[in-house]
């Protein structure tokens, strides 16, 4: 007797962290893992982490370093080429600076690695959740894009850059642009989302000094990985989540965003603008 493939699941930044309790709560939920990660190491030691916590579990390890565009892209067009069906790319990788960084392809690294990189990846991997479907994109947000300022003409911030202006920024671009590409897939059975985890107690922040030291004062107040997974989780496998599409999501619960976010010309003129970031490094 056939027996049915499990559906393929993306994760990155799954190699530490809440990603890789999300890719936990995929595998035992029966779909096999792709971890995408930096680190062959780490990459191994989380795979084999996944497999104590969940026997028979179905995985497999993608190296990529998503702050350049081209190799996430290059990520993106081999994964869809071993599994021209996708179901599921939950896009959790993330980064915080204390201080602007120009990545080797000259983005601002908070922008290039929070919101240019999984844009480019879910666009690589555009047809393949298309033939997926029904299927699900869910972009890891953050609070801090509810009180975010976005400027489509300055997304790098080359003026005025801040450590929690840029992060912020980020988020509410990742949002602006989940939003756009949700509907652009609509009646396609691919739905797109943004969540937020809560503030959780993670390596995200890998500063040293004073806000490397308030944040270790913190985290014992923050939630857990695994309570930080929950809410991602809930929104990639539950059936009530099955047909919805443009949400931000916090505590399981879809709640109003942002007030930029209902600006359509805004959303758009952002959309677009991260295309063309996108399509000049890939050119």
């Amino acid at each position: 007797m056939n027996q049915t493939a499990p559906p393929i699941a993306v994760v990155t930044g799954a190699t530490g962290g809440i990603g890789c309790w999300i890719a936990r709560g995929l595998a035992h939920a029966g779909h096999h893992v792709i971890v995408v990660g930096r680190d062959a190491g780490r990459g191994e030691a989380a795979r084999g982490w996944i497999a104590r916590q969940v026997p028979g579990a179905s995985t497999e390890l993608r190296l990529a370093d998503l702050s350049s565009l081209r190799a996430t892209h290059r990520l993106g067009l081999d994964i869809a080429a071993t599994h021209p069906r996708v179901g599921l790319l939950v896009n959790n990788a993330g980064m915080f600076s204390a201080r602007r960084q120009v990545t080797a392809e000259g983005h601002e690294a908070v922008l290039a690695v929070n919101h240019l990189s999984p844009f480019v990846l879910t666009d690589a991997l555009e047809n393949a959740l298309r033939a997926g479907a029904p299927s699900r994109i869910v972009n890891v947000g953050s609070s801090t894009s509810d009180r975010a300022s976005i400027d489509p003409d300055n997304l790098e911030l080359t003026r005025h850059w801040g450590m929690v202006r840029a992060y912020g920024r980020s988020k509410l671009a990742v949002m602006m642009a989940t939003f756009a590409r949700a509907e652009r897939l609509r009646g396609s059975g691919v739905m797109a989302n943004v969540v937020h985890p809560g503030a959780v107690a993670t390596g995200l922040i890998r500063e040293g000094g004073p806000i490397g030291a308030a944040w270790r004062l913190m985290a014992p107040f923050l939630r857990t990985e695994a309570q930080g997974a929950d809410t991602p989780l809930h929104v990639a496998l539950a059936s009530e989540w099955a047909t919805v599409t443009g949400a931000y999501v916090k505590d399981r619960a879809a709640v109003r965003p942002n007030a930029r976010v209902h600006d359509p010309a805004l959303v758009r003129r952002v959309d677009a603008v991260t295309r063309v970031l996108a399509e000049r490094t890939l050119r």
